[in-house]
């Protein structure tokens, strides 16, 4: 039987994609370290990065990293996660949120356009995933989630098209398999199917009468908040969730009834 240690009082959460003040990555980053977390947040921005870094170290009172990085660039990945390893706790939690959308029809789709969103919607995932994952089978624990979305599921439908619906296919199967492999690290790995939220990634912020049209069709009759995902991804990383793995967690108000 597999004894998986416990939770370390210091311990770490890398997120990806965390420096938008709008988005889901800050919201999870504020709310684990408000639960005790360091957090280093990695972003192709790296002011925002560190902005963000320093604004939730503050208000916490927890260790915080701001790192510039391309989640698509083996070699940007490399440094940022070495220089987190060498700066924070163990790193024991994983999230990855950085991804980009693609509103654009298939047939004016480029070839560029295309490698571009699974460039930084899986190949990032891969990237980061391999490179911190390293660590936590070296300690037997560990927790991963990454964001997919409704759009894999239902095939586009709200703001993305068929490139972005594919990566974010891509997503839950490496989910599963990755899973496979990791259950007998101590890791888990899960992720997350959100529906519409208002984030930039659907193309700016959301107006009330684009709010009003997305929700007509969603059973509770909003469209999401980041912190409606964020509490949920906050769970998936937390100690209490060490039997959750491989999962697709389908967070859209019944938008989508699996």
């Amino acid at each position: 039987m597999i004894q998986i240690p416990p939770f370390p009082e210091q311990r770490t959460a890398v997120l990806t994609g965390a420096g938008s003040p709008r988005g889901i990555g800050r919201a999870t980053a504020d709310r684990l370290a408000s639960q005790g977390w360091c957090v280093a947040i990695l972003d192709i921005d790296g002011d925002a990065a560190r902005q963000a870094a320093e604004d939730i170290g503050a208000r916490h009172g927890v260790q915080t990293l701001g790192v510039q990085a391309d989640v698509s660039d083996q070699a940007s990945v490399d440094a940022a996660v070495a220089e987190i390893e060498s700066s924070l706790p163990p790193v024991v939690a994983l999230a990855n949120l950085a991804g980009i959308s693609s509103p654009t029809e298939f047939l004016d789709e480029t070839l560029e356009a295309w490698e571009r969103v699974f460039r930084i919607n899986m190949t990032g995932t891969f990237l980061v995933t391999q490179r911190v994952i390293r660590g936590m089978v070296e300690r037997g624990l560990g927790r991963v989630v990454s964001v997919s979305s409704i759009s894999a599921q239902r095939g586009g439908g709200t703001y993305s098209k068929v490139a972005y619906s594919a990566s974010k296919g891509a997503i839950i199967g490496f989910t599963r398999a990755l899973a496979r492999e990791m259950g007998q690290h101590g890791i888990t790995v899960n992720c997350v199917a959100p529906g519409p939220v208002d984030t930039d990634i659907m193309g700016g912020t959301l107006t009330e009468e684009r709010k009003d049209a997305m929700a007509a069709d969603i059973l509770v009759g909003r469209v999401g908040t980041v912190h409606d995902i964020a509490a949920l991804l906050a769970f998936l990383v937390s100690e209490d969730a060490g039997y959750i793995t491989a999962a697709t967690y389908d967070i859209n108000g019944g938008l989508q009834v699996s």
